[in-house]
């Protein structure tokens, strides 16, 4: 899939504006999905919400796992284990 995708679309009375075919699929969006609108610098993004959410929850969660010792993928996987031991436990 090309960088760059332009496409236009007209606004509908109510705001409404659908978005082309190929706008969603590089999105990865489909019916029922919800869309984030970001306004920057007088520019307007649209992103997959589910994505941006990740994304956003990425961003605040680095270096948390070194904090915590979690330098591996081993340690990750100890460190689940042992906390669902604790529960059951409970």
């Amino acid at each position: 899939m090309p960088d760059v995708l332009v496409n236009d679309a007209r606004v509908m009375s109510k705001g409404q504006v659908t978005i082309p075919k190929n706008i969603r699929t590089a999105l990865g969006i489909s019916t029922g999905d919800r869309v984030t609108f970001i306004f920057e610098n007088g520019t307007v993004k649209v992103v997959n919400s589910a994505v941006y959410a990740m994304q956003k929850f990425q961003e605040q969660m680095r270096g948390e796992a070194q904090k915590a010792g979690l330098t591996s993928e081993d340690d990750v996987a100890d460190w689940i284990t042992a906390s669902r031991r604790e529960e059951n436990e409970e």
